[in-house]
């Protein structure tokens, strides 16, 4: 459940001290409060958005290493929104009075319940419900977007889970950015050259637990014909049910690659005149799986 609490204005104690702190402008006040663990500990960079009436955002920041957030704001009524990792969310409403000072005081955030983990087995990708994407930018041109289309995975989910595994393998020819011109560009040797490296291909069995819905999945990517470790910065979005009722799980996972780690050189392409991707390749995935029966 959502926490609320109605702001009250003061101007004695504590808000005296941080008025005078802040230069405020005539038709505007100031807006602070301190957020909490439940056992009264500090939650340090929560995120907070203050809203007005109309649903619009006011101002939007983070808690300092104490808890605390301050914001100066036009007068007026406003909606406190406050998120943090492994936290349910909170709402709190308050009322910022002109050179004044709502104080919504200590706010006590609860333990969010993680969501339930897929069951210990054989689980594989649903291609139709996942996608393998990228982004990189383009030497003196606009980012690329792309993806690959085709490609297979299998994950035996463990117990505990922390000692699973996986194996993704993707077709390096099923490369997509929209261009077919720049598409057979990147399955020439100049890039992924898959006549000699037809896919590319991820296993790990390594799964740590970075908190609340958050994982980091490290294994060895080959690609190009080298392999490196590469981290997967998870989130897991917990199971569903698909249209007859088979259990499914999802995740969405982002990974940096550096271009000159696999051999892909960008630099050495620039010398050619070759208009070259950028050094780094942001690779972004969504991921639905199933029990493979």
């Amino acid at each position: 459940m959502f926490g609320r609490r109605q702001g009250k204005y003061t101007n004695r104690g504590p808000g005296k001290g941080i008025l005078s702190a802040l230069p405020t402008p005539p038709d505007a006040g100031v807006l602070s409060c301190r957020v909490l663990d439940p056992v009264s500990e500090p939650v340090r960079h929560a995120e907070l958005a203050v809203s007005d009436t109309l649903g619009r955002t006011v101002v939007a920041g983070s808690t300092d290493p104490y808890g605390s957030f301050v914001a100066t704001v036009p007068a007026g009524e406003y909606r406190l929104a406050v998120s943090a990792e492994g936290y349910a969310p909170y709402r709190a409403t308050a009322t910022v009075p002109e050179s004044g000072l709502a104080s919504l005081g200590d706010l006590t955030l609860q333990i969010s319940t993680p969501p339930a983990l897929p069951l210990p087995g054989d689980w594989e990708i649903e291609p139709a419900h996942t996608s393998i994407g990228f982004t990189a930018s383009r030497i003196g041109f606009a980012r690329i977007r792309g993806r690959f289309n085709t490609f297979a995975g299998a994950i035996r989910i463990a117990d505990p889970i922390e000692h699973s595994a996986m194996h993704v393998v993707i077709d390096a020819s099923s490369i997509d950015t929209n261009v077919a011109v720049r598409d057979n560009h990147l399955r020439s040797a100049d890039f992924l050259d898959v006549r000699r490296f037809p896919t590319l291909e991820f296993y790990s069995d390594r799964f740590v637990h970075k908190g609340g819905s958050h994982w980091a999945i490290t294994g060895a990517l080959s690609l190009h014909g080298v392999t490196r470790t590469v981290t997967l910065d998870t989130e897991y979005q917990g199971l569903g049910s698909g249209v007859e009722g088979e259990p499914r799980a999802a995740c969405h996972a982002t990974a940096e690659l550096h271009r000159d780690d696999f051999t892909l050189s960008w630099q050495r392409m620039l010398a050619r005149g070759v208009a070259a991707v950028g050094p780094s390749v942001t690779v972004d995935l969504d991921v639905q799986i199933v029990p493979k029966w």
